[in-house]
């Protein structure tokens, strides 16, 4: 059920155009970097000063060349839009932890006595 919600909400949302812009590093400015969640003016003045010196080739040259930018911090900002060279983050929508799922109430149904027919009176 909540599995179909959020399908539904997530349908809606492309549709509507509200879905979360996607900015790439070697062509944004600072304003753009700084719409993403995540980068605030101090990281986007970091890739900005290291992307002065080359674009980044992709997610590794990204991570090794702006201070703070592990593995888990450049999979939040993938999944927020960030890009490198046009790609996300390879198994950022991975990182996310998976749904639990409900046990369905069919189990205790087979567990129970069936119900005995009614005695017919004479």
């Amino acid at each position: 059920m909540i599995k179909k919600l959020m399908l539904a909400i997530a349908a809606l949302v492309a549709s509507t155009g509200f879905a979360f812009a996607q900015v790439d590093v070697n062509k944004a400015d600072a304003a753009a970097l700084d719409g993403v969640k995540g980068v605030g003016p101090s990281m986007s003045k970091a890739i900005l000063d290291e992307r002065s010196k080359g674009e980044f080739k992709d997610w590794a040259d990204f991570q090794k060349r702006v201070k703070g930018v592990g593995d888990k911090k450049a999979a939040k900002l993938s999944e927020a839009g960030l890009q490198v060279n046009g790609q996300a983050k390879e198994g950022a929508a991975a990182s996310a932890k998976p749904e639990k799922t409900a046990k369905a109430p069919a189990a205790k149904e087979a567990k129970a006595k069936p119900a005995e027919a009614p005695k017919a009176s004479m």
